[in-house]
């Protein structure tokens, strides 16, 4: 079976700045095939595309066992092992899930700085090794095939018969004598101009030839050169290869260096490889967010958990043979939910430990852990985004425990967890610490609305101004609901202009804000660009406001996805809906641009 998958591989890269503006790189992977999703970030590249590529190893081989189980069960639906083998693995499933804290014992999460440096050999081959091939493939033209000389005439062929009459009359003897060396000489003459013209053949051809050696010889000549600059080229980039592998490197040991230093940004770095390592069903969900704070050495982790939709069912398969099919048997949903809150408390507890263990810088003391589910509210039908546990462990107290002993819930009650009695419920209670939002990327606010009047272009208008403009109309338009819009720095703002926060508990939440104040229509890049810082803020929705319009492609991408895009009418709506005047003139604008106004 041919195993390369990779057109069953999706990969959507990105990068956005951390608080302290440094570049952390984002990929977006998929497997098409399996359905599953997952988002990796590092703030080193190639470590980054090492992770992805481990993902999608494990999931290729994933791919391949699902692909020869349903080969099997289109050849032999009447064979019973299908049946077995599905039960086994609904039960390895599910026991895999009630072991998570037992398995976290006995893993070891210390990161290991030596795996993540790259010491793979340059594997790209020398082109210089194939020249030989490649002259052989040059043809040799055959030696040419000389002309031997004819022998010369013999003069005894030519010599005369005499008889007695010849001798006796001796004009008759000498006659033909006479003739007899005619013939001869006639005989020398041809065979002279044999001569000449076999030399004069041979001389051709043996030139003919020469040139021919010479033109091969040119070839030859030609492919060594060839191959020179290849082996060149090939010796420069195995050199280049080399000294960026001894970049990176160096980069992991100034890393490992920083997190023993207890640097922030390493320290959160640190802890995100940790979580990146832990092993979870490929059916679980594995996005966080980590804030370490080094004055208090505390660390905040908001953690998505699954939701129990997300669970697997399947307990048991049978084969019936009557009627040729397979039975299967799931969990009821007395079970799920049992099973839901023991790995919630699992999860929760394997994530406490997996940090503290792997703390070998002894830069936390606590760890305030979220735990977050997206699922819908049986109750109204929305979907909702609840935090349904959270807790509060200090190191030295937590490794106290024995973690094959304990049972979940009453050790996650023990350090004064908060959660529902059933967590199946999606429940929502208050975090006992969030994420800090004043973010160092909000400057002071400015009020400029008030200074608009009907003949001012927005589309003209100082950029600066415009941003705070855009902030001051979000600002009335939450500020019924008790919202509140803040402006980003100018530079290297991760991609926001300003961010809304709406206390709103159904529609509310974080939302992005950016402003294109565009002459030009605005490409479906800017609109990808949104949806991808509104991913990596962790925002509810997307706004992109600008003076000009969208192209057709943005408005594709933008639909059924938390984003909304306002041109320049519904921009102006927005002003006249809260008592102000403007006008978009586009025309205008790029003649102020080209200096004609």
């Amino acid at each position: 079976m041919d195993t390369n998958f990779e057109d069953q591989h999706s990969e959507f890269k990105r990068e956005e700045y951390t608080r302290s503006y440094d570049t952390r790189y984002i990929s977006e992977i998929q497997h098409l095939g399996l359905g599953t999703y997952r988002v990796i970030k590092d703030m080193e590249s190639y470590i980054r595309d090492n992770k992805v590529k481990a993902q999608f190893k494990i999931w290729d081989d994933q791919w391949v066992n699902l692909l020869n189980k349903n080969q099997s069960l289109a050849n032999k639906e009447a064979n019973l092992n299908i049946a077995d083998v599905r039960t086994i693995e609904a039960r390895n499933i599910q026991k895999q899930i009630e072991n998570l804290l037992l398995d976290s014992a006995n893993n070891d999460t210390t990161i290991d700085w030596e795996t993540l440096k790259d010491n793979e050999k340059y594997s790209v081959e020398n082109p210089k090794i194939h020249v030989n091939e490649e002259l052989k493939k040059v043809k040799i033209p055959p030696k040419p095939v000389l002309k031997e000389n004819s022998n010369e005439p013999n003069k005894l062929y030519y010599q005369p018969q005499l008889s007695i009459v010849d001798k006796m009359f001796k004009s008759l003897g000498q006659k033909k004598i006479d003739h007899a060396e005619e013939l001869y000489q006639t005989a020398i003459s041809i065979w002279k101009n044999e001569i000449n013209e076999t030399e004069n053949y041979n001389k051709k051809i043996q030139e003919v030839y020469a040139i021919q050696l010479n033109d091969v010889e040119k070839q030859k000549e030609s492919i060594r050169k060839k191959y020179e600059t290849l082996d060149k080229e090939w010796t420069k980039q195995a050199v280049d290869f080399y000294n960026m592998q001894d970049e990176q490197n160096i980069k992991i040991d100034k890393q490992k260096a920083l997190y023993f230093e207890k640097d922030p940004e390493a320290v959160t770095e640190y802890n995100e490889l940790v979580l990146n390592e832990s092993i979870y069903p490929e059916c679980f969900p594995r996005g966080f967010e980590i804030e370490y704070n080094s004055a208090n050495k505390i660390l905040i982790v908001e953690y998505t958990l699954p939701a129990p939709e997300q669970f697997p069912t399947l307990t048991e398969v049978k084969y019936i043979a009557v009627k040729k099919e397979l039975k299967e048997t799931h969990l009821s949903e007395t079970q799920i939910a049992k099973l839901y809150d023991v790995a919630i408390y699992n999860i929760t507890l394997k994530t406490l430990y997996a940090l503290f263990k792997a703390d070998v810088a002894e830069a936390i003391e606590a760890i305030v852990f979220n735990g977050w589910v997206t699922a819908i509210n049986k109750a109204t039908g929305k979907k909702v985004n609840n935090c349904i546990v959270t807790i509060q462990a200090k190191k030295n107290e937590f490794l106290e425990i024995e973690l094959y002993n304990v049972d979940p819930k009453i050790c996650f009650k023990n350090f004064k967890g908060i959660s529902s009695s059933k967590l199946s419920g999606i429940t929502a209670v208050q975090p006992i610490a969030q994420l800090n939002k004043n973010d160092k990327r909000f400057v002071a606010s400015q009020d400029v609305a008030d200074q608009l009047n009907e003949g001012i272009n927005l589309a003209a208008m100082n950029w600066e101004d415009f941003e705070h403009l855009i902030r001051e109309l979000f600002e009335k338009e939450f500020c019924d609901n008790g919202g509140e819009v803040k402006v980003t720095q100018a530079s290297r703002d991760g991609g926001v202009d300003a961010i809304a926060f709406d206390p709103d508990p159904i529609r509310g939440g974080k939302i992005v804000i950016q402003t294109k104040r565009y002459t030009n229509t605005v490409g479906v890049s800017a609109v990808r660009d949104l949806y991808g810082t509104v991913m990596n803020e962790g925002a509810t929705k997307g706004i992109l406001v600008t003076t000009a319009d969208y192209g057709p492609d943005a408005y594709e991408f933008s639909k059924n996805k938390p984003l909304t895009l306002m041109n320049g009418a519904n921009l102006l709506y927005l002003l006249e809906k809260h008592g102000h005047k403007a006008k978009i003139d586009i025309a205008e604008a790029k003649r102020m641009q080209n200096g004609q106004i």
